[in-house]
C-alpha cells in the first residue's frame, strides 16, 4: 500500500470523489445528478493498493491555524482493512506540515462508520460551522494536532 499526493485534476482521484458522492447521495437520498467534483484548493492524498487508487482524502485551509478534512473515502471492497485509519493519520501529518494546529471535519449522521473512525482517532464533537451550522444531518468534529517543539 502506498499513500501519495495527487493533483486535483488526477483522473483516479476524480473517480474516487465521484464514487464517494454517489454513495453518499444513495444513502442520504439527495437529488440525482448531484455529483461534486474535486476542488483545486485542496491538497489531496490517494491510497494505492495493487496498482489501483482505492481511497482518498484532502485538506483545505480554513485559516492559518485550521484545516478541514474533506472528501475522505475508501472504496467499499477495501473497507475494514485499516486503510481509512492510515489515510487519516497521513492527512493529519499533511495538515501539520501545512502549519495547522487544528483539523476539523463534518460527517453525515447517516455514516456511523465514519463517525466511529473519527471518534476513535481522537476527534471531539464541536458546534456546526460554516455551511454545516444548524444542519441536523451533519455532525462536526475537531482535533488538536501536536505542536512542533
Amino acid at each position: 500500500m502506498l499513500i501519495e499526493a495527487r493533483p486535483a485534476n488526477d483522473p483516479e482521484l476524480a473517480a474516487l470523489v465521484v464514487a464517494q458522492q454517489r454513495e453518499l447521495r444513495d444513502v442520504d437520498g439527495g437529488p440525482a445528478g448531484q455529483v461534486t467534483v474535486t476542488h483545486d484548493d485542496l491538497r489531496y492524498l490517494v491510497v494505492v493498493a495493487g496498482g489501483r487508487a482505492v481511497a482518498c482524502g484532502g485538506i483545505q485551509s480554513l485559516d492559518a491555524e485550521t484545516g478541514e478534512l474533506k472528501r475522505m473515502y475508501v472504496r467499499p471492497a477495501y473497507r475494514g482493512r485499516g486503510i481509512g485509519r492510515q489515510l487519516l493519520a497521513a492527512l493529519e501529518e499533511l495538515a501539520f506540515r501545512q502549519g495547522h494546529t487544528t483539523l476539523c471535519l463534518q460527517a453525515g449522521t447517516y455514516v456511523p462508520a465514519a463517525i466511529g473512525l473519527y471518534r476513535s482517532c481522537g476527534y471531539q464533537p464541536i458546534p456546526g460551522y460554516g455551511e454545516y451550522d444548524h444542519n441536523p444531518y451533519r455532525v462536526c468534529f475537531a482535533k488538536q494536532l501536536p505542536v512542533a517543539a
